[in-house]
């Protein structure tokens, strides 16, 4: 089975620290996602480790949601360097996708502020095809998950400290 890869990068400002938005949406994003997306998210459940690299997690979408779940594997936890990289390997939010890997990597802006620098590829299975809508689409998504995020820890200005 042939396939090729298309890579993106996004990158979005948060108007909150670093080590805050690591913890939040890394650490506890599991509990605090589905949270403040519960829209995207149903659950995110650990199916087996401790969370660190080799951990295997099972993301349950909500209903109105046009996935299902998907599975990823945990592919590198690093809470110095604030990345965390995971690959997707089964479920419906692969649609003609044989993986798809996305890092994510937050650093120190100017003023408390946050860079957000994430990196998506995605690897089709021959004869799939994924457009410039597709990437826009999962662009705005994510840009719209930071900023639930943000929202929320705003509003919580007490957790994640």
């Amino acid at each position: 089975m042939a396939m090729h890869t298309i890579k993106y990068e996004e990158q979005v400002r948060c108007t909150v620290a670093p080590e805050r938005l690591f913890k939040a949406f890394v650490l506890d994003g599991d509990n605090l996602l589905p949270k403040v997306s519960p829209n995207t998210f149903k659950s995110i459940e650990l199916l087996k480790g401790d969370g660190k690299p080799g951990s295997i997690k099972l993301i349950t979408f909500d209903q109105g949601n046009s996935y299902g779940t998907s599975r990823y594997v945990v592919d590198e936890l690093d809470e110095k360097k604030m990345v965390f990289k995971y690959i997707m390997v089964s479920g419906d939010g692969l649609m003609g996708l044989e993986k798809m890997t996305t890092m994510v990597k937050i650093e120190a802006g100017s003023d408390s502020e946050s860079i957000v620098k994430s990196s998506n590829e995605y690897y089709l299975i021959d004869g799939h095809k994924i457009t410039e809508e597709n990437i826009k689409e999962s662009k705005d998504k994510l840009k719209g998950l930071f900023m639930a995020v943000e929202s929320y820890l705003h509003a919580h200005p007490e957790e994640y400290c």
